[in-house]
């Protein structure tokens, strides 16, 4: 963060597009990454405009140009593309007091955790989530969960022991909590975070703040405007 600063003002000053699908199946929706991107912009204050992608747009030109991999989300930031949700909202957060501390080392530590959220929770969440949604052999995903929800039980007694009785993982509010509960939303088709009550707790509270539910609100408008186009054609 370089408050006040040339980081503030261009992002302050920039013209901000995110990607975003006009529509996903219903275990998707406020699932899909962009929801990251969003609220961290609703608590940074920066306005930003969709970009509304069509099922099956992924792999144009236009959208590869942005995202390499076809995926949502990217963002432009006066014409200048990032991807990866993680990196855009640390983007972000750079450019926001309401995101990131001034203290060096407390910044520090916010950009271990939100690179934990991604690679130590996020992966056996993740997996949890496409054993129980997506097409494949029942009878192998059978044998895997069990083994796959230890994982997931292990990181978060790590992570509810890590979070003690914080309100946030750096005390207050900050992009660490940001993404961290997003990951941890991921859990919301099963009743794995209940037996984790400070986490439970954790996710509750943030999910409360004003800009997550208008990111929430925003990202969902479109599917329920274009369902039955999809509808049809399955």
């Amino acid at each position: 963060m370089i408050a006040g600063g040339e980081e503030e003002v261009t992002m302050r000053n920039a013209r901000i597009a995110v990607t975003a699908y006009d529509w996903v199946p219903s275990f998707a929706q406020g699932q899909v990454r962009d929801l990251r991107v969003r609220w961290a912009l609703e608590e940074a204050g920066l306005d930003y405009q969709p970009i509304i992608l069509e099922q099956g747009s992924q792999t144009a030109p236009d959208n590869l140009a942005r995202q390499p991999f076809g995926q949502v989300p990217a963002v432009e930031i006066d014409g200048q593309t990032m991807f990866e949700s993680g990196a855009i909202v640390w983007r972000i957060a750079e450019a926001s007091d309401a995101l990131l501390p001034a203290d060096a080392h407390r910044r520090d530590l916010a950009l271990s955790w939100v690179f934990a959220s991604i690679n130590s929770v996020e992966p056996p969440i993740a997996m949890l989530a496409e054993l129980d949604f997506f097409p494949g052999d029942s009878g192998a995903k059978a044998k895997m969960r069990p083994g796959v929800v230890d994982a997931v039980q292990q990181r978060l007694d790590q992570l509810q022991a890590a979070l003690g009785d914080r309100d946030g993982l750096l005390g207050d509010f900050s992009v660490a909590d940001l993404m961290m509960t997003t990951v941890l939303r991921t859990l919301g088709h099963t009743e794995i975070l209940q037996a984790f009550p400070v986490l439970d707790a954790y996710v509750a509270r943030h999910t409360a703040r004003p800009a997550f539910k208008k990111a929430l609100a925003d990202q969902l408008a479109p599917f329920p405007q274009n369902a039955a186009r999809y509808e049809r054609a399955a």
